[in-house]
Parts: structure tokens; sequence; C-alpha cells
């Protein structure tokens, strides 16, 4: 829909994508001095590719039928994507959190393990470092029911919000 725009953007973009958020963490420890900054950056970057190119795809999979007719009814600008983009395109933009969801906690527990100073990801670090086993399968099945919690609260969320749309051949 912006051709420009897209044109300018993703190819920088799809530089940086292939890029594993793991391999920012160097980075990130010299740039931001906290180890909390650094960890929320390995995190943000985590997620973003996932969700952006979600969010894109989603957006261009809009039926142009659905923006014809909306258009022709006289609908534009920020009327036109919040009463027929954003809503065509929330299933994509759900799928896209989801994803980043657990991306991100892969890229937290990570950080931690490197960086951190405290979370999940380090007692479970320092467990191993102690050789205590018990704990880090504490850690383990932490870190998995926590993941399992924060999907499962965006798929409620995104169905909530979407209540129009129905996954194909399977439960909600």
């Amino acid at each position: 829909r912006y051709r420009a725009l897209e044109d300018t953007l993703l190819p920088p973009l799809e530089v940086l994508r292939p890029i594993p958020a793991v391999a920012w963490i160097p980075l990130a420890i010299l740039m931001f001095p906290s180890s909390e900054l650094s960890m929320m950056f390995i995190t943000f970057v985590g997620a973003l590719f996932p969700i952006l190119l979600n969010t894109v795809h989603g957006a261009e999979a809009v039926d142009p039928r659905l923006v014809a007719t909306a258009r022709s009814l006289g609908t534009r600008g920020l009327a036109l994507y919040a009463e027929v983009i954003l809503p065509g395109a929330a299933p994509a933009i759900f799928t896209g959190l989801s994803i980043g969801m657990g991306t991100a906690w892969f890229c937290l527990v990570t950080a931690e393990m490197i960086a951190g100073q405290y979370g999940i990801g380090y007692f479970t670090w320092e467990s191993y470092t102690l050789q205590n086993y018990p704990d880090i399968v504490v850690g383990m099945a932490l870190i998995g029911l926590l993941g399992m919690g924060s999907s499962l609260l965006v798929k409620r969320i995104g169905a909530a919000l979407t209540p129009w749309y129905a996954p194909r051949g399977g439960r909600s």
C-alpha cells in the first residue's frame, strides 16, 4: 500500500533479521550500562521481527475487495486502517505476537544466563554452576510454565479481540 516506505525500510530490516538475538548480547552489554536495559534490548530484538513481519504480511493479505468496498463507501485515511486493514490483519498480528512471545522468552532467559544478575535464566544457570541439578529442572519447568502461560494469554486476548476469526480446522 505504501511502496516507497516499504522499499526504504524493508532492505535494512532484512539485513538485520537473520542476526540471532543472542548475537546482539555483547553489543547490548556495551550499549547499555545496566544489565536490565541490555536484557530488555535483547528481548525486544528477538520479538520484533516475528511481530513486524506478521503484521506486514497480515496487512498485505487483507482482501483488496474489502478495501475497495470501504473506499467506495467513502472510507479514507486512518478510518480505512482502523475499520478495514487493522481488523483484517489482526489474526496475523496475533500470530506474530504469539511467535514473538516465545522468542522473547528464549531471548530473555538466554540474556539472563549470560549477563543477568537475577531472573529465571540466572537462577537456572547458577544452579548449573553449583551442580544443583534439581533446581535446574525447577528452573526449566518454571520457564516452560511461564512461557506456556504467556502464549495462552496472547491467544486468549487475540480470540477476544477477533471474534469474527475462527482458525480453520481446529479449536480456538
